[in-house]
């Protein structure tokens, strides 16, 4: 069992920079491979940017160059970095912990971009 608690959501305006982070606890953090996703009002849940247990990345092409995820094992924790976000970047973020047999979700953090 893997609880997952998201930080760091909010209003931000255009252009600037976000930072979430994600800590988790109740399992062996350096197992799972570790994720963000979010979802705007009407749409379905889509990934932004994931990393492996190995460290590998991938993020959605709608994000790629402006995002970094990364990981630190030592303190079971998983933070995304947003550079010029934009409104279309408005959405819940979810943090994600999964293996080949079990997934594991978050509460969401609220990011809303704005002027």
């Amino acid at each position: 069992q893997v609880q997952l608690v998201e930080s760091g959501g909010g209003l931000v305006q255009p252009g600037g920079s976000l930072r979430l982070s994600c800590t988790a606890s109740g399992s062996i953090f350096s197992t799972y491979n570790m994720a963000w996703y979010r979802q705007a009002p009407g749409k379905q849940r889509e990934l932004v940017a994931q990393i492996t247990r190995g460290g590998s990345t991938n993020y959605a092409d709608s994000v790629k160059g402006r995002c970094t995820i990364s990981r630190d094992n030592a303190k079971n924790t998983v933070t995304l970095q947003m550079n010029s976000p934009k409104p279309e970047d408005t959405a819940v973020y979810y943090c994600n912990a999964a293996t080949l047999f079990r997934s594991y979700w978050g509460q969401g953090t609220q990011v809303t971009v704005s002027s």
